[in-house]
């Protein structure tokens, strides 16, 4: 089998870089797609070819399915990769990319169409033996009396989430009966205003626990393997903030089961590409919360204590080879942090875009930096405020995250403001130190 010869990024920023650099590794010529103001971008002027695909607002350019076909053909491309964000997930996008004549460097737009929907998803996991939330297995109906019913089979407090939500929107707590109905109907309206779709579910809500995942990948032979798991418990308004690998203070037995599941779970559905099953863990047990059918921001984690590719290997299966590791020949090594270094206020989080006047990026042993910056770029105020990943490796957690605070003090971004001064207070923190912390620990953080 022959790799792919060309590929389009779908992309921009960071993992359009990441994306690129996997390809020209391979051999794979590239096809950079960019709006008007993103010309300047590093992966646009590395890239093989460069296709302006319309105006700087997203909908007009980046999730403008029939532009970035349109851009696919005129260049002769073969597969298209969405990285993450825009349109990954889309299953309409990978739909039409297939029966376009492209690979769509992804799982097959059948399984992203179900593991999108929340309760689809659960549904599935549920038949594949995965743990999940105790829930009202369903959307809610229209029945107020069977409703409660449930919610009292659940226990409160519960959370209300949209079938179609994501990104941390369409979610409400109640922690009483006589709450429950008009928080539904609030949800209810708020998805059908964001998403399009207004089914809901129950699910009982965890009080503390920590946000756990599994990184799977899955070739076209029927070849599944795991690369352990992540905790992403550091997160603000539920976007993660920092991250690492493997997840610290686990269970033994409960994240065996844990990992065989997952691996069962992508044999059952049928799925090829990477993916990411995520968790939530409170007291020794796993709670499935959903799966994303794509490459995760914090990847590289993954990456830096297993020594697999997860880009090049998707490449690989979209050319439809089989995986280049087994099971057998995954071993864990050491640990990994990532910070996400965005470009906003570090007091306000407010969006912070401009010229970037200076850039250095910090070096030394373990430390890897993925990121599209450089002096004289400017940063629009378009897109996503994501402008960096810090990643730094050692043989034990204290020992990447003792790099890490170095790594911090060496990286220099001037001209706009950054969170870079938040990681610098929560890898000295106390909490995160001893791992003492739930996914809502840095919003306590944060409030004192």
């Amino acid at each position: 089998m022959a790799m792919i010869e060309k590929v389009l990024i779908a992309n921009r920023g960071e993992i359009a870089l990441r994306i690129l650099r996997a390809c020209r590794e391979l051999g794979i010529r590239t096809v950079a797609v960019h709006s008007q103001v993103d010309r300047d971008l590093m992966h646009v002027r590395l890239a093989d070819e460069s296709v302006c695909i319309g105006p700087n607002s997203a909908t007009d350019s980046y999730l403008n399915i029939p532009t970035i076909i349109s851009a696919a053909e005129v260049t002769d491309s073969v597969g298209i990769h969405p990285g993450y964000g825009f349109l990954s997930e889309n299953a309409d996008f990978a739909e039409q990319a297939e029966k376009s004549g492209f690979r769509f460097i992804g799982p097959p737009a059948d399984v992203i169409r179900m593991m999108g929907n929340k309760v689809a998803a659960i549904n599935a996991m549920i038949r594949a033996g995965v743990p999940t939330v105790p829930g009202s297995d369903g959307a809610v109906t229209e029945n107020d009396e069977q409703t409660l019913e449930v919610a009292r089979r659940i226990g409160y407090p519960i959370i209300i989430k949209a079938a179609s939500g994501g990104g941390g929107r369409g979610m409400q707590v109640v922690r009483s009966e006589a709450a429950l109905l008009k928080s539904i109907q609030i949800t209810r309206s708020e998805a059908r205003n964001n998403f399009g779709d207004e089914t809901v579910y129950l699910e009982k809500y965890l009080e503390k626990p920590r946000h756990v995942e599994v990184q799977v990948l899955a070739d076209t032979h029927g070849n599944v393997i795991h690369l352990g798991d992540r905790d992403c418990s550091m997160q603000r308004r539920h976007q993660k903030v920092i991250e690492e690998a493997p997840a610290p203070q686990i269970d033994p037995d409960a994240r065996a089961q844990v990992l065989k599941a997952c691996v069962d779970a992508c044999q059952e559905i049928g799925y090829v590409g990477a993916g990411t099953f995520e968790f939530l863990y409170e007291d020794g047990r796993f709670y499935f919360i959903e799966m994303n059918t794509r490459v995760q921001v914090e990847h590289p984690v993954s990456e830096m204590v297993t020594g697999v590719d997860i880009v090049k290997e998707q490449l690989r299966i979209a050319s439809g080879m089989p995986l280049s590791y087994t099971q057998d020949d995954i071993e864990t090594h050491g640990h990994a942090i990532e910070c996400r270094i965005n470009a906003e206020d570090p007091n306000t989080f407010a969006p912070s875009p401009g010229h970037v006047k200076h850039y250095h990026p910090p070096g030394g042993n373990g430390v890897r930096v993925d990121s599209h910056l450089y002096s004289g770029y400017t940063v629009p105020p378009y897109y996503d405020s994501l402008v960096g990943k810090l990643i730094t490796f050692g043989e034990s957690r204290d020992t990447a995250r003792r790099r890490m605070k170095i790594a911090l003090d060496e990286l220099v971004v001037e001209g706009i403001k950054t969170n870079q001064a938040l990681h610098r207070r929560l890898v000295r923190d106390g909490g995160f130190k001893t791992v003492d912390f739930t996914i809502h620990y840095l919003e306590k953080l944060i409030r004192e």
